[in-house]
């Protein structure tokens, strides 16, 4: 536990922390635990067990799930106690994760068998499998629900469903080896390229392509905020700023070693970045490109998905 602190002694602070500001939930792959960071106060409340080499993450208001690759556990904890309401263990190579709250589904993608699993957000139990190509990655759901993509990494392509009806809808091709991807807040998807360092933004509806941006060496994870995206750029320990309207580089922010997830705050003020091989995060002013510090978070941070919650809000 960090600094000594006794976790089961923190759960009455938590909740009250979480009502008042937002919080961002780490998963450290290396450490087997999940850290609980108070974006406010810019501090790590304790840290949770997590077994197995967690790194994808799904966060709602009513729900933490992650993945542990290395256990190929899927679990679900709530948000306030830490404990597991819910555990599965997944036959294959389970990698990202994707909750589609208000149709009580989580969407776990399986690295060694081309496919999704969809499981009942209560008690993840199985729904159905959908097919995508090989090495399918990372997974996003559109702003509107309608969409559930996947990054089809060997197939350097993403895998589009309609998420109501789990029907396929389109296969699009994007650069080389794709791995993280998200939903802008209009729509547009922008898939992280790590073989051709370059981010595809993907028309969902079409399927086409609308652009392709030049950025850092091994983009990741994508997230938005204040009319911008931003990506953080895993062998050169940078996160590209992308302009919405331009679709091209305008900054490229220092952070700290191996950034990986990425993900925003409710108010879209802030950039929360996990260094994976610097043990911490690192906070960027979405207004005015300034990194301010990094904290101190458990060994070998990921949060490979979406990680921050605001207070009683997503």
């Amino acid at each position: 536990m960090r600094r000594g602190r006794d976790l089961l002694l923190l759960i009455p602070f938590l909740a009250v922390t979480q009502a008042a500001g937002d919080t961002a939930y780490v998963t450290n792959q290396n450490g087997g635990t999940l850290s609980v960071v108070d974006l406010d106060s810019r501090e790590t409340l304790g840290e949770v067990p997590l077994p197995g080499e967690p790194a994808g993450i799904a966060v709602t208001p009513d729900a933490l799930f992650t993945v542990s690759a290395g256990s190929t556990a899927v679990r679900r904890l709530d948000p306030v106690t830490f404990a597991t309401v819910a555990e599965t263990l997944l036959d294959g190579g389970p990698t990202g994760i994707a909750a589609d709250a208000a149709r009580g589904r989580v969407f776990v993608s399986d690295w060694y068998n081309a496919r999704i699993w969809v499981l009942s957000a209560a008690d993840l139990s199985p729904v159905t499998e959908l097919a995508t190509g090989a090495a399918p990655a990372g997974l996003a759901l559109s702003p509107d629900g309608r969409w559930l993509a996947a990054a089809v990494r060997d197939g350097d392509a993403v895998a589009l469903f309609d998420a109501a009806t789990l029907e396929p809808h389109a296969t699009a091709t994007v650069g080389t080896r794709p791995f993280g991807l998200r939903f802008a807040p209009d729509g547009r998807l922008f898939v992280g390229n790590v073989g051709s360092n370059d981010v595809t933004i993907v028309d969902p509806v079409s399927a086409e392509t609308r652009a392709t941006v030049p950025v850092g060496d091994r983009p990741y994870g994508v997230a938005f905020a204040g009319g911008r995206a931003f990506v953080t750029n895993q062998y050169a320990n940078t996160v590209s700023v992308i302009d919405l309207d331009r679709l091209e580089v305008t900054a490229t922010l220092d952070v700290g070693e191996y950034p990986e997830g990425v993900d925003a705050t409710s108010d879209g003020a802030m950039i929360v970045v996990a260094n994976w091989f610097d043990n911490s995060v690192s906070l960027i002013d979405a207004a005015t490109l300034d990194v301010s510090g990094a904290i101190a978070v458990g060994d070998g941070p990921r949060a490979f998905g979406t990680f921050v919650l605001g207070g009683g809000t997503e």
